[in-house]
Order: structure tokens, then C-alpha cells, then sequence
């Protein structure tokens, strides 16, 4: 770490930390009004960040993903080990490989520009964007049922795109001609060279202003800040060895019941992750590589001690976290990841579980634990364009020591939007047959769990191809202090007579005709305390349902209501 000169009282500080925090989010809003694809414009599945030269995250926009920490982690250490001092002014980066990039799965394109002052760089402006379609067997390049990460979409190492200035166009026409909608890809891919190039002109004004010394003097106390901020709340957590175990639905191939195990060690202010157990990578795509897994411990941390905490290197780096190389979580080549999200749910879950005896008023019912994907792809019968649309439905936030849980949005990791049905039918020959909250989908409590979407979709004078990945499809989102469970979530194909069917849990490839439709139902969650403390007069679920069952609870997570183990 730099020696500090004091050349930044507190003040002065701040104003600089907003400033960047500004920075950061102009440019995302820039990259989510120039997109092109709904999966961005109207969705905002992306993220916008500030780096330093050493390649540590100092500032993340507000809006901006928690999962994404770690792509653009991942990309700093990967463009600075292949590149160390050949790194020019006016170059623009890309990258989307997990495993050569440092990304978590290929859909999200990451793209980093150096800021140059005194003939160094000085920071990087860096952004992610989730493209509806990168290549692979499958429209949407998120489907179960593949195998390996060569079929899940092009693979890109860390390149420069723009050379010294300069758009390296075989390299574009390259990217593009691997893609579905390569037009809209094209849009996407611009409006995030663009969102960069608007980010490096703010830091370069701001470095002008402030001087090379004190930029970097101000990325030291922000980081140093934000790592003491948390080891003080950590601190407060009461010393022990606390456990807890969850399972995945499947990998859409093969395996069920795929066990993810955490045990988590608090002691004197410091705090181990430690996920020995868990279950081997599996050949499905649910597979997360280790900077995805630090993300979501990370997220989790904050979010429990201090969600006010800036994002930053000085959250990244504060836990310990044990993996063991060629486990679920901590995938290797080529382990296929494209529904990694998913996994990352289920992470946040087991680590929430692990920790509610710690601090039960912090502690929530499982959320929908899922990152539900829906694919529609066909060709436009007006345009007679290829078309790809792509959506990740949100669903019950589970409920709280004093509130019951959010209905129908994204939880935890992935904060991204619900797409409107107006874009959805203004940009697709797609029609949205109904779209609402489902009953009774979240788990009583003293607080309910929230409860779930349901989105039934039907093409328009054509016919479509539909792919999907859901989880707590099989095993409902628990709840805690003897709160319920919420309801399990299902893809279902109705056909021309009104007969549904229930389709996998991570279907591929199913055919909808013109008058048919496919269901969406997105998991509830789970509740909080017990249901009998409740007012009847606020009672908003049906408590006889057979969804939930107490038992189950009791069987496999014992630990709710015990003490935990000191070392």
C-alpha cells in the first residue's frame, strides 16, 4: 500500500469518492439508454466500475450488479498479467472467457479503457453488459443440456479492440459473425465502447483536477475505508462455527440433489468461508467458477453487516474463502457455466442459513433462489429477421424479522429489472397472454414470504423455439424461525386446446406453435417466525396448503433455533 500524505482531508475525500461514485454512474446510465437489446435498456443487466492501475475495484455504480464484481475482478487480472506494460492510450479492452478472462460466464462482455496522466495509466473505466446471444448451440446461450463451455457461445480472451484509437475491425467482424442478431450485438458492443469512452473523458478531468498523487492517495483511504467498515461490524458478530447445507434442483443432465456445504468461522473480527463438501463440478451448466463464489460471499457479507458500504476492493478482499479446485464452485476447464447465476442464489442462501442464529434480526426466509431464464427465438414474420429474446423473471424475496418478503422482483445477486409487457410485445411478435403475482407462492410467517410471478407467453402468427433454466423447481425456498416454505416455480406448455404440461426444469428446444403458449411460474419464498404470531387480520396465505411442510424443515435444517459450536 502507498505511504499517505495527508494531501486529502476527510472532506476533500468524500468529494472525491462521490465524484468517482458519479463517474461510475453516468456511465452506466450512457450504456443502458445507447443499448440496443431489452436485456439491457430496459432490464439493465449491466454494470459500470472505476479501477485503479494495480487492477482494484474502487468504485461500482450504484445500479450496477453484485455478481459483477468479479468479471470485471477477474478482467484486471487477467488484461495485466498478459499485457503488464503494453498498455497504450486509447486502447479499449474486451474480454468474456471465464476461465483465460477472469469472466463468470460468456454472455457478459467485459470491456476496460486505461486513463492516462504523466505517460502511466492511472485507472481503468470498465463496464459488463449481458448480450442476449453470444453463439453456441442454442439461441440466448444460457440453455441447459450442454455439456461443455465450447458450446455455450464464443469464447473471448483479453484483446484489444480498439488499438491505440483505432477499432480493430477484422477482430468486430470476427465477434460478430459467431452471433445471433449480430446487428443487435453490434448496437450493444457500441453503446458500451461508448458508455467507456464517456467514463475515461469524467477521469481524466477529474485526475486533471485533483493531480496523479492525490488519485491515488484517494484510491488507498477508499479502499482502506470501506475494509475497516466492515471489520468493525464482523467484530460485533458473536465468536463460533456456524453450518449450514443446501441442494441444487439438478443440472438439467443427469444430476439431482447436487449438495452445496458451508461452514463459516467467526473469530475476533475475522471471518472464513469455508465450502469443503460441496458437491464435485457437474456436467451441466450450474457451475461457477471461484470469483463468482467470492462475489456472492461478498455481497452476502455486506448485505448483512452493512449494505450501505460502498462495493469495493476493500469488500473483496476481507473474507477468507475456501474452495477446493473442481467443485461446483470452484469450476474448472471446461466445465460449462452459463447458468452460474442460479448457482450463486444458492450460495447466498447457505450462507444466510449459516448465519441467521448469528444475527436472526438480520436473517430472511430464502428468497426465490433462482435466476428463472426464459428464451423465445423464431424469425419475425413481418421482418423476416432472426430475433432472440431473452429474460430472467424475479420472484419472492423471502420474508423479515420485521416486514413480510418483496413480491416478484429480483433478489440478492442479480438486481436487474422484470421486462415490461409493452417491450416485450413492442420488440417481438410475442404476445403476453397474462402476467401477475401468484397466490398463496410465499411462506406464512409471523412475516410471509413474497410471492412469485407468473407470465404466460404466446408467439404471433409464427412459430418459436423456447429454452429455459429455472431453480426451486424441485425443492421449495425454506423459511426460517418457523416460517413456511414458499412454492416451487415451473415451466409449463399449454397447447392448442388448453391442455398444459409441465416441461424440465431446464428445458431446451420446445416447439410452440401458433395458438399455444408457454407458462412461466417463478418460486415464492419463505417466511419468517411462526405463523400463529401473525394478525389474523393480516393474514394473506392459505396455511393448509400442502406446500408447506414443517417437517422437511425440521429434518434438514436443524439448525435454525440451535446454538452454535464455539472453536
Amino acid at each position: 500500500m502507498k505511504t499517505l500524505h495527508s494531501q486529502l482531508d476527510p472532506v476533500s475525500l468524500e468529494i472525491l469518492m462521490n465524484g468517482l461514485r458519479s463517474v461510475a454512474d453516468e456511465s452506466f446510465v450512457s450504456l443502458m439508454k445507447s443499448a440496443y437489446s431489452t436485456n439491457i435498456k430496459e432490464r439493465r443487466d449491466h454494470s459500470t466500475a472505476i479501477m485503479d492501475a494495480d487492477g482494484r475495484l474502487i468504485v461500482q455504480a450504484d445500479a450496477s450488479l453484485p455478481v459483477h464484481l468479479a468479471s470485471m475482478k477477474g478482467l484486471m487480472e487477467s488484461l495485466l498479467t498478459r499485457f503488464g506494460d503494453d498498455v497504450r492510450d486509447g486502447d479499449l479492452f474486451v474480454a468474456n472467457d471465464p476461465y483465460v478472462a477472469g469472466g463468470t460466464h460468456l454472455p457478459d462482455i467485459n470491456m476496460a479503457v486505461p486513463v492516462f496522466a504523466d505517460g502511466a495509466p492511472v485507472a481503468f473505466m470498465c463496464n459488463i453488459a449481458h448480450h442476449a446471444d453470444v453463439g453456441g448451440a442454442v439461441p440466448g446461450s444460457m440453455a441447459g443440456g450442454l455439456t461443455e463451455i465450447y458450446q455455450e457461445g464464443l469464447r473471448i480472451p483479453v484483446i484489444r479492440l480498439f488499438r491505440e484509437g483505432v477499432l480493430q475491425e477484422d477482430i468486430m467482424d470476427m465477434i460478430l459473425l459467431n452471433v445471433r442478431v449480430p446487428a443487435e450485438r453490434c448496437g450493444d458492443y457500441h453503446a458500451q465502447i461508448a458508455a467507456c469512452r464517456l467514463g475515461h473523458d469524467r477521469l481524466a478531468a477529474m485526475i486533471a483536477q485533483y493531480g496523479v498523487s492525490a488519485m491515488h492517495e484517494g484510491f488507498d483511504q477508499i479502499v482502506t475505508r470501506t475494509s475497516n467498515r466492515i471489520r468493525e461490524e464482523i467484530k460485533r458478530l458473536p465468536d463460533g462455527v456456524y453450518r449450514f447445507e443446501d441442494v441444487m434442483d439438478d443440472d438439467g443432465v443427469g444430476a439431482f440433489d447436487i449438495p452445496i456445504k458451508l461452514t463459516v468461522t467467526v473469530n475476533r473480527g475475522d471471518i472464513c468461508f469455508d465450502f469443503t463438501g460441496t458437491a464435485q463440478q457437474v456436467n451441466g451448466n450450474i457451475n461457477v467458477t471461484r470469483n463468482a463464489t467470492q462475489a456472492s460471499v461478498c455481497y452476502t457479507l455486506k448485505a448483512l453487516l452493512d449494505p450501505d458500504a460502498p462495493n469495493n476492493q476493500g469488500v473483496l478482499d476481507l473474507p477468507e474463502l475456501i474452495t477446493q479446485k473442481g467443485t461446483l464452485l470452484d469450476a474448472t476447464f471446461p466445465a460449462p457455466v452459463a447458468a452460474r447465476a442460479n448457482t450463486c442464489q444458492r450460495i447466498i442462501d447457505v450462507i444466510l442459513g449459516a448465519l441467521a442464529p448469528a444475527m436472526p434480526e438480520a436473517a430472511v426466509g430464502a428468497a426465490n433462489g433462482a435466476n428463472t431464464t426464459a428464451v423465445f427465438s423464431g424469425v419475425d414474420p413481418h421482418s423476416g429477421e432472426d430475433y432472440v429474446y431473452l429474460e430472467t423473471l424475479g420472484g419472492g424475496f423471502g420474508g423479515r424479522s420485521d416486514n413480510d418478503g418483496k413480491d416478484g422482483v429480483q433478489v440478492h445477486i442479480t438486481n436487474t429489472s422484470n421486462l415490461p409487457v409493452e417491450a416485450i410485445e413492442m420488440e417481438y411478435p410475442l404476445r403476453v397472454r397474462s402476467y401477475g403475482l401468484i397466490p398463496n407462492s410465499g411462506g406464512a410467517g409471523r412475516y410471509r414470504g413474497g410471492m412469485g410471478l407468473k407470465r404466460v407467453v404466446e408467439p404471433v402468427g409464427h412459430s418459436c423455439s423456447f429454452n429455459g433454466a429455472g431453480e426451486r423447481f424441485t425443492h421449495q425456498p425454506w423459511g426460517v424461525f418457523g416460517g413456511h416454505y414458499g412454492a416451487t416455480g415451473e415451466f409449463r406448455h399449454v397447447d392448442r386446446e388448453g391442455v398444459s404440461r409441465r416441461l424440465p426444469n431446464k428445458p431446451t428446444g420446445v416447439a410452440i406453435h401458433p395458438g399455444e403458449a408457454l407458462e412461466i411460474y417463478s418460486p415464492g419464498a419463505g417466511g419468517y417466525g411462526d405463523p400463529a404470531e401473525r394478525s389474523l387480520g393480516n393474514l394473506e396465505v392459505d396455511l393448509t396448503s400442502e406446500k408447506f411442510d414443517e417437517a422437511y424443515l425440521a429434518a434438514h435444517y436443524p439448525q435454525f433455533g440451535q446454538s452454535s459450536e464455539k472453536p
